[in-house]
C-alpha cells in the first residue's frame, strides 16, 4: 500500500495501492500514519511519489457507493485528516507527480511545499463539482493556499484536468521533469530543502500555512453539511451517473 525507503537524509514514500492508489479508508488511515512516523523520524525531508502511469485517482468511487452512508460517515474525517497531516508535515515535502493526479490525487499533491509532474505524464486537477460531489473544508482549502487566486475559481468551477505544460501555467506544479529524471529532482529539491536549519523552516511554513489551518479547524459546521451531502442519495445518484459516463466506458 505505501513503501517507505531513505535516500539519504530525504524519506520517499510510494504509494502502491492498487492500479490507481484510490483513496479508500484504509489507505488514508495508513497515509496518515506514514507521514506522522517521518515526522518523528530522523529523516528531514519526505518525497511521496505514484506508480506506473497514475500518482492517485482520488477517491475510491466504487467503494463509496457499495460502502453507502455508513461508510461515507468513517471516510471523510479520515481523508481529511490525511490530507491536513500532509499539509501540517512540519518538514520539507515534495512530490513527485508520476501520472494522473486527479481530484483527491491532485489536493494530495497541493500539500506539499514543492511539486514535480513528469513531462507528458498524465493530468492533473480537480474535477470534484463534475463528478457532482461538494468540497469538504479541509481539501477546498488546501487548494485555495496552493493555486494563485486568479486560477482557483476556473480550476474548481470548470473541473479542469491538465497536463503538466498547462498545469504550470496555472500554478498547480512547481516544475516539469523528464520521467526518467522526475524522482531524482525530486529528491534534490528535498535534499536542498533539509538543509534549510529545521527550526528556520518549520516556523516559517507553520506561519504561511496557518491561515488555512485555522479555517479548517473552524469549517466544522460547514463540513457537517458536505458530509451529510456525501452520504445522501443526492451525491450517490450523480456518482453513479459520472461512473456510468466515465470509468464504465
Amino acid at each position: 500500500m505505501l513503501d517507505l525507503t531513505t535516500r539519504g537524509r530525504v524519506a520517499v514514500l510510494q504509494m502502491t495501492h492498487g492500479k490507481a492508489n484510490a483513496l479508500d479508508i484504509e489507505f488514508c488511515r495508513g497515509l496518515s500514519a506514514q507521514v506522522h512516523a517521518c515526522q518523528q523520524s530522523a529523516a528531514g525531508a519526505l518525497v511521496i511519489t505514484g506508480q506506473g502511469k497514475i500518482f492517485s485517482a482520488g477517491v475510491d468511487l466504487l467503494r463509496m457507493l457499495d460502502g453507502g452512508a455508513a461508510y461515507m460517515r468513517d471516510f471523510l474525517p479520515a481523508m481529511n485528516h490525511a490530507f491536513e497531516a500532509l499539509f501540517a508535515f512540519p518538514k520539507p515535502l515534495v512530490v513527485a507527480i508520476n501520472g494522473h493526479a486527479i481530484a483527491g490525487g491532485c489536493v494530495m499533491s497541493c500539500c506539499a511545499d514543492y511539486r514535480i509532474m513528469g513531462r507528458e505524464s498524465g493530468r492533473i486537477g480537480i474535477p470534484e463539482l463534475l463528478v457532482g460531489v461538494p468540497f469538504p473544508v479541509v481539501p477546498l482549502e488546501i487548494v485555495r493556499f496552493a493555486t494563485p487566486p486568479q486560477h482557483v475559481q476556473a480550476l474548481i468551477y470548470r473541473g479542469l484536468t491538465l497536463p503538466a505544460d498547462e498545469a504550470l501555467g496555472y500554478g498547480l506544479i512547481d516544475a516539469i521533469a523528464d520521467p526518467d529524471r522526475l524522482l531524482d529532482e525530486a529528491v534534490a529539491v528535498a535534499e536542498g530543502l533539509a538543509a534549510v536549519p529545521f527550526e528556520a523552516f518549520h516556523l516559517t511554513k507553520r506561519l504561511l500555512r496557518e491561515p488555512a489551518l485555522r479555517q479548517m479547524r473552524e469549517g466544522g459546521v460547514i463540513d457537517a453539511v458536505v458530509q451529510d451531502a456525501w452520504a445522501g442519495e443526492t451525491v450517490q445518484s450523480a456518482v453513479r451517473d459520472y461512473i456510468a459516463r466515465t470509468l464504465k466506458k
